[in-house]
């Protein structure tokens, strides 16, 4: 028992195994994504920012969903594009933990987030005289920051059961990133703690949060039906579809990759899984935030006449 198990000092990301041309192809893809959802995103944090009429709590957790999605790419694309064109490069045991640990809280972050802005909706829809009263900004902040607290908090608990196990070869993970369900699968001993606490942290992290959000629409639903004025309606629907469309496209892929039973084929499925999930969300997000939200088109008009205003001058 005194020998030391834990042998391997780096591992080797094999990525998606495809040409050289293709991977090639690939970077240059993946890069001009990478820079759309940086400036996607950061375009929304700015209209917010910038722009007072959306100094509310609906566009404050967007911001915050901005800033989930500007680290989620930052944490894995970099080392995907460097993969692309160096497929030998390794990752050290250290860093392949870090990019772990930051997935794992990003990810649980923004599950709590979608339920926290579902929340927000079915306050202001439901019960928009006191609306001022429950989401007040002493309660946006504490929502926030438990939401951040948890997804650490839970990120270290799976971090902390995997540095428990001895890795002593082989030390080649297939993914193009340090996926923990892959990095598992490199372990010298029994991990089934490890899946237990992932399949309890699903259901809580998931399953749960994705319950709260369904119960939340249908009661909006029902509020926005009782709405006489055509215009209102229309209002409701459009602050709310685009957040179901996120929500979808977020819970949807991950139930898929973590909940779903394995084909024969899992590890290629469940990267391509993967690569929506944290890299097509997070530059799809603020496309559809943007598109199917007219205050926010309504702020990037107001910020581009100003500028074309002061240029003019």
């Amino acid at each position: 028992m005194g020998e030391n198990h834990t042998v391997v000092t780096e591992f080797i990301l094999l990525g998606f195994g495809l040409g050289p041309r293709i991977q090639v192809l690939l970077f240059g893809i993946f890069s001009l994504f990478y820079v759309f959802t940086l400036l996607g995103n950061g375009v929304i944090l700015g209209l917010i920012s910038l722009d007072s009429r959306l100094h509310t709590p609906m566009y404050f957790f967007l911001s915050y969903l901005a800033i989930v999605d500007i680290a989620y790419a930052c944490n894995t694309v970099p080392q995907m594009l460097v993969n692309l064109l160096d497929p030998a490069r390794p990752i050290s045991f250290a860093g392949c933990m870090t990019q772990t640990f930051f997935f794992l809280s990003f990810a649980h972050v923004e599950c709590l987030l979608l339920v926290v802005m579902s929340y927000d909706r079915y306050v202001a829809i439901c019960h928009p005289l006191r609306y001022s009263v429950i989401m007040s900004w002493k309660v946006c902040i504490a929502l926030a920051v438990t939401s951040w607290v948890c997804g650490a908090l839970l990120a270290l608990v799976h971090v902390s059961l995997i540095l428990r196990l001895p890795f002593c070869g082989p030390h080649e993970i297939n993914h193009f990133f340090c996926e923990i369900l892959s990095v598992l699968k490199l372990a010298c001993a029994d991990t089934w703690l490890n899946q237990a606490v992932i399949f309890v942290a699903c259901v809580f992290i998931l399953v749960g949060p994705l319950c709260l959000v369904l119960v939340s629409y249908m009661r909006i639903l029902a509020a926005i039906l009782r709405i006489q004025s055509g215009e209102g309606r229309r209002k409701a629907f459009s602050t709310c579809s685009s957040h179901l469309c996120v929500v979808g496209l977020y819970f949807g892929s991950a139930i898929i990759m973590y909940m779903a039973p394995k084909s024969r084929h899992p590890e290629e499925q469940q990267k391509i899984l993967f690569l929506f999930y944290s890299f097509f969300n997070p530059m799809l997000n603020p496309l559809i935030y943007s598109l199917r939200n007219a205050e926010v088109k309504a702020a990037l008009g107001r910020t581009l006449c100003k500028d074309s205003h002061s240029q003019l001058e």
